[in-house]
């Protein structure tokens, strides 16, 4: 397939679904489940995270998950279906994502705890955005 036919053949709703899916994964990741192992690994603290300019931040998170999503779509075509898609996603977040960030934080000196949670969501979050992705 060349680069036209996946662009005419890309379902934005789709994409939209899986951007706000890792989103809301997110909030709940960096929220209850891991939100205060993550602030003691990069020592923050419930101030520092109040300093934050929101619309900026949660706007421009939005954004790059529908970029993300959006290339994810373009990675697996449009014949892909759910389990494919979860698959595309689960190796492209382990494969690429967390095998980067892993570098990334080998020289920056950071936990494997910090290592765990950010690459964990990116994991979870591409292998949700292919399911999504795959399903429709």
């Amino acid at each position: 397939m060349d680069l036209a036919s996946a662009f005419e053949n890309i379902n934005w709703l789709s994409v939209l679904a899986a951007a706000v899916s890792s989103f809301l994964l997110g909030g709940i990741w960096y929220g209850p489940l891991f939100g205060r192992a993550w602030m003691k690994e990069f020592g923050f603290t419930e101030d520092d995270l109040k300093k934050r300019n929101i619309p900026k931040t949660f706007g421009l998170s939005l954004i790059l998950a529908f970029i993300a999503a959006f290339i994810l779509d373009m990675f697996i075509g449009y014949e892909a279906d759910l389990m494919f898609g979860m698959m595309a996603g689960f190796f492209a977040g382990l494969g690429w994502v967390a095998t980067f960030t892993g570098i990334q934080y080998l020289f920056e000196m950071k936990s494997f705890k910090a290592f765990y949670i950010n690459a964990g969501y990116s994991v979870i979050s591409l292998m949700l955005m292919g399911i999504i992705l795959g399903a429709w």
